[in-house]
C-alpha cells in the first residue's frame, strides 16, 4: 500500500468511521495504538507499529498525533464523529483565512461558515494554506476572518497539534471578501 493510501484509511477510521476497526474515540479523539492495530488486522489491512509511526511522521498535512509515549494515536483535527474535546480555547491571531471554492462563495456570504460534516470550521494563520485549501475543491477564494473580533465578541477557538485553528462557526459579520485575485 501507498503512504497516501494508508493516511487515507487512518483518516477514515480516526476522523469518521471508528467503528470499521472496532473502535470507539476516546477523550480528544485518542485510541490506543494496540487497539488500532488489532482493528486494522481485523480488517486484512495489517500495520506494523513501524508503518504507522511512518504514516504519522510523513503525512504532509500532519494529520495524526502519538502520544508522546507511543501507545496513543489520534487525528488532528476534522472529526465528522463527536468527540469529547481536550483542546482549550486560546486567544487566536487578529486575522486568520479560510480557503474554500469559488462556487461556494455566494453561500458563505449569507450564511457564514459551517461547520458542515465536521466539528468545526477550519482556519487557517496564513493566506498561502488557506490557498491550498481552496484548490483542493477548485478555484479558490480566500476569506479573512475578523477572529480577534470574534474573540472580543465570546466567540471560541482552538488550535490543533498540527496547527490549524478551529471554530464552532464564522457568522457573516466577522467575514472580510477578500478578492479572488491573489
Amino acid at each position: 500500500m501507498s503512504l497516501k493510501s494508508d493516511s487515507k484509511l487512518l483518516s477514515l477510521i480516526l476522523r469518521h468511521a471508528p467503528e470499521k476497526a472496532g473502535l470507539v474515540l476516546g477523550k480528544g479523539g485518542w485510541v490506543e495504538v494496540d487497539d488500532l492495530l488489532n482493528g486494522l488486522q481485523g480488517m486484512n489491512r495489517p500495520f506494523s507499529y513501524n508503518r504507522l509511526q511512518q504514516v504519522v511522521r510523513e503525512n504532509d498535512k500532519k494529520r495524526f498525533t502519538l502520544s508522546e509515549d507511543g501507545k496513543q494515536i489520534r487525528a488532528a483535527q476534522g472529526h465528522s464523529v463527536k468527540i469529547v474535546g481536550d483542546l482549550s480555547a486560546i486567544k487566536p491571531p487578529a486575522t486568520l483565512f479560510h480557503g474554500t471554492a469559488t462556487r461556494f462563495v455566494d453561500a458563505i456570504k449569507r450564511e457564514g461558515l459551517k461547520p458542515m460534516k465536521r466539528q468545526h470550521v477550519h482556519l487557517s494563520a496564513d493566506i498561502e494554506t488557506a490557498i491550498k485549501v481552496g484548490r483542493r475543491h477548485g478555484e479558490p477564494y480566500i476569506f479573512k476572518i475578523l477572529s480577534k473580533q470574534m474573540f472580543d465578541a465570546g466567540l471560541k477557538f482552538f488550535r490543533a497539534d498540527n496547527g490549524v485553528w478551529l471554530t464552532h462557526a464564522v457568522p457573516v459579520d466577522f467575514l472580510e471578501f477578500q478578492s479572488e485575485e491573489h
